[in-house]
C-alpha cells in the first residue's frame, strides 16, 4: 500500500552512494546500499539478489532482516516493494537482479519510497557492474601475466622465463656453495616429424612437454627454448640422474602418427662446468652435440656420463 506521506530524506540516496563508491569489494557494496536501505526508508527487511549467469535463477547477494534461506520469498511477499538492477548502454537494456524490501505492517509506503528504491537498485547495478569489469580486468592481466611466462603450444615456461630463473638458481647456488644442473633436450629427428605433417610436430612437443612437467622435482624447472629443444633446471647434482628419468618417460610414449618419440640430453653442472649462465649454457649444448653423435636417446655430459656413449 501506499499513501501521499513526507518524502525520504535524500541523505538515503548520498549514504548508498558513498557505500558503492568506496567499498572494496561487491559483497560490502551491496549490503551498504540495502543497510542505506532498510534504515533510511524504514523496512523491516530487504535484499539484494543477483542474476546466476549460468541459470535463470537470483541467488541472494545481501540481505538484512532475514536470512538467506528466506530473502528469495520476499519478492512474491505482498507486503514488499522491488525494484530491478537494471543496466542500460548502447540502448541495450541488462537486468542483472532486484532490490526488494519488506515493509511493517503498520507503514504504508509513498510514491517517494518507489523513487528512492528504484534510485538504490540503479546504484547496485552499477556496483554490480563496476565489479564484473574489475573482476574482467584481473583475469585478463592474470592471462597477459601467464602467457608472459609460459610457451603457448606447451604451458610449460618459455625462453624468458627460463633465462630469468637459472639467473637466480645460480645466484642462490653461488651464496650457498650448491650446485646446479642444466640438461638441454632435443627432440630427435623432429624436422622430419614435423615435415611430414605440422601436426604431428605439435603432438610430439606437447607430448615431450608433458612429460617433462611429470618427471621432474617440484624445485625444478622445465621450459621449451626452441622449436624443438626444451631446458631443465635442477638445483643440486641430480642432472643426470633427473634427465635420464625424463629420457625413460618419452620413450615409454606411444608413437605419435607411427612414429616413437625420444629424446638426446646434455647436462652441465655449475660451478664444476661453468661459473656463469652463459657458461653453463654453452657446456650443456656442448655436450648435446656430443649426445646427438652418438645416436637417438643419448645422454651426455660436460664429464663423460657412466653408462652412456661418449
Amino acid at each position: 500500500m501506499s499513501s501521499d506521506g513526507p518524502s525520504p530524506d535524500p541523505r538515503i540516496q548520498l549514504q548508498a552512494a558513498i557505500q558503492a563508491a568506496t567499498a572494496e569489494d561487491l559483497d560490502t557494496a551491496l549490503r551498504g546500499i540495502l543497510a542505506a536501505a532498510v534504515d533510511g526508508l524504514g523496512a523491516s527487511a530487504g535484499a539484494i539478489l543477483l542474476a546466476d549467469p549460468d541459470s535463470a535463477d537470483q541467488q541472494i547477494a545481501a540481505s538484512i532482516g532475514v536470512d538467506d534461506a528466506a530473502a528469495g520469498a520476499l519478492l512474491d511477499a505482498p507486503d514488499a516493494t522491488s525494484a530491478s538492477l537494471v543496466l542500460g548502454r548502447g540502448g541495450v537494456e541488462s537486468t542483472l537482479g532486484t532490490l526488494v524490501l519488506r515493509w511493517p505492517a503498520d507503514q504504508a509506503t509513498t510514491p517517494g519510497d518507489d523513487a528512492v528504491v528504484e534510485s538504490l537498485a540503479a546504484l547496485a547495478a552499477l556496483a554490480a557492474e563496476r565489479a564484473r569489469h574489475a573482476s574482467d580486468a584481473a583475469e585478463r592481466s592474470e592471462w597477459f601475466e601467464r602467457m608472459a611466462h609460459t610457451d603457448p603450444l606447451t604451458g610449460i615456461a618459455n625462453e624468458r622465463t627460463v633465462a630469468r630463473v637459472l639467473e637466480l638458481e645460480l645466484a642462490r647456488a653461488g651464496r650457498q656453495g650448491s650446485e646446479v644442473a642444466l640438461a638441454l633436450f632435443d627432440v630427435d629427428d623432429f624436422r622430419s616429424a614435423n615435415a611430414d605433417d605440422g601436426r604431428t610436430g605439435d603432438d610430439i612437443l606437447r607430448r615431450v612437454a608433458s612429460v617433462l612437467a611429470e618427471s621432474v622435482r617440484l624445485v625444478d624447472t622445465v621450459g621449451r627454448i626452441g622449436g624443438d629443444e626444451f631446458v631443465l633446471i635442477a638445483p643440486g647434482a641430480a642432472g643426470v640422474v633427473v634427465a635420464k628419468r625424463v629420457q625413460d618417460g618419452i620413450a615409454a610414449l606411444p608413437t605419435v602418427a607411427g612414429r616413437g618419440v625420444s629424446v638426446s640430453a646434455g647436462v652441465a653442472t655449475f660451478p664444476r662446468d661453468a661459473g656463469d649462465a652463459e657458461g653453463l649454457i654453452a657446456a650443456a649444448n656442448a655436450a648435446l652435440e656430443r649426445a646427438k653423435s652418438t645416436g637417438a636417446g643419448a645422454v651426455a655430459g660436460a664429464d663423460p656420463v657412466p653408462g652412456t656413449p661418449a
